[in-house]
C-alpha cells in the first residue's frame, strides 16, 4: 500500500505525457493513413523553441511567451513537413514505405540540427508553478499536478473539437471516408496539412511539459516516440479514446515494472504486454479494422 501513491502519480504524469504525443501519431494516421516518425523530433523541437524564448541569456521572454512560440512554431513546422516531404509521396507506389524513410530522415535531421545549433548538453524549462502537494505518503509538485490535469483537459477540448466544430466534422468525415468527404466538397489536400500542424502542435505541448519536468536533449524524444507507438498499437490505431486509455494503462504498467521489478527490465513488459493484447485483439483495445 505504501507504494500505491507513488506508482500512481508517476503513471499520471507519464501517462498525460504520453497520450498527448501518441494523439498526434493517431489522429496522423487514423486521416491520413500514414505513421509520422518525426513526432518524437517534433516534441524536441518544441522544447527547444520554448527555451530559446524563455532562457534569459536567449530571448528572455518568459515561459509563457516560450509556450506560446512553441505551438505557432509547431503548428508551422507540422504544415511544412507534410506538404515537403509526405505529400510528394501520397497515392505513389510504396508511399507508406517512403513516408516511413521520409520521415524518419527529417528526425535525423532534426536531431542533429539541434546538437549543431544548441549543443550535446543538457537544457530545461523553469516549471509552470513551484512547490509540493502531500498526498498520502508522496509528494507531487505542481508542475506534475498541472501535467496531470492539463493533459487530459487538452485531449477533452481536442474532442470536443473534433466533434462539434465544422472543421473538426470535416476532418472526421475525411477520416471515415475520403472519397465521399472529396464528393461532397470538403478539400482533402487542406485537411492534412491542418491535422500534420494539429499533430505537431500535440507534440509541442508535450515538449514544453517534458522540457519543464525532466531535461531537454537532442534525442529526448526518442523514448517517448518509443512508448507513444506502444500507445497507439495498443488502444487501438486511429481511435483517440483508445490512445488516451491506452496511454494511461501503458503508464501504469511501466511505473509498476519500475518499481518492483527495474528500469532494465520495463521495455520487454511493455511489448510482451503489447504482443498479448494484439494476439487478443489485433486491432488494439478500442480500434477498428481500416481497410
Amino acid at each position: 500500500m505504501n507504494a500505491l501513491a507513488p506508482i500512481l502519480s508517476a503513471a499520471l504524469v507519464s501517462g498525460s505525457l504520453y497520450a498527448l504525443l501518441a494523439s498526434g501519431l493517431s489522429f496522423v494516421w487514423g486521416t491520413v493513413r500514414i505513421f509520422n516518425f518525426a513526432q518524437g523530433a517534433l516534441l524536441m523541437i518544441g522544447a527547444y523553441v520554448a527555451w530559446y524564448v524563455t532562457d534569459p541569456s536567449r530571448a528572455g521572454a518568459g515561459l509563457g511567451a516560450g509556450f506560446t512560440a512553441a505551438l505557432f512554431a509547431l503548428a508551422f513546422g507540422g504544415a511544412v513537413l507534410y506538404l515537403a516531404i509526405v505529400r510528394p509521396f501520397i497515392g505513389r507506389a510504396n508511399s507508406d514505405l517512403m513516408v516511413i524513410m521520409t520521415t524518419l530522415a527529417a528526425a535525423t535531421f532534426f536531431e542533429n540540427g539541434a546538437d549543431w545549433v544548441a549543443g550535446p548538453r543538457y537544457k530545461n524549462l523553469p516549471r509552470l508553478a513551484t512547490g509540493n502537494i502531500q498526498f498520502s505518503n508522496t509528494a507531487v509538485s505542481m508542475q506534475e499536478l498541472i501535467i496531470i490535469i492539463l493533459g487530459p483537459s487538452l485531449l477533452l477540448a481536442f474532442a470536443v473539437f473534433l466533434k462539434r466544430a465544422k472543421l473538426g466534422m470535416a476532418i472526421r468525415a475525411v477520416e471515415q471516408n475520403r472519397d465521399a468527404a472529396f464528393l461532397v466538397g470538403i478539400d482533402i489536400r487542406n485537411i492534412y496539412v491542418i491535422v500534420f500542424a494539429v499533430s505537431a502542435v500535440l507534440a509541442a505541448v508535450a515538449g514544453v511539459l517534458y522540457g519543464g519536468e525532466y531535461f531537454i536533449t537532442p534525442t529526448m524524444g526518442d523514448d517517448p516516440l518509443l512508448k507513444a507507438f506502444i500507445v497507439v498499437v495498443f488502444g487501438g490505431l486511429g481511435s483517440l479514446p483508445g490512445t488516451v486509455v491506452g496511454a494511461y494503462m501503458i503508464a501504469l504498467i511501466e511505473s509498476v515494472s519500475r518499481y518492483y521489478i527495474g528500469l532494465y527490465y520495463t521495455p520487454p513488459i511493455l511489448f510482451g504486454v503489447l504482443i498479448a493484447v494484439m494476439l487478443v485483439r489485433p486491432t488494439g483495445l478500442l480500434g477498428r479494422a481500416y481497410q
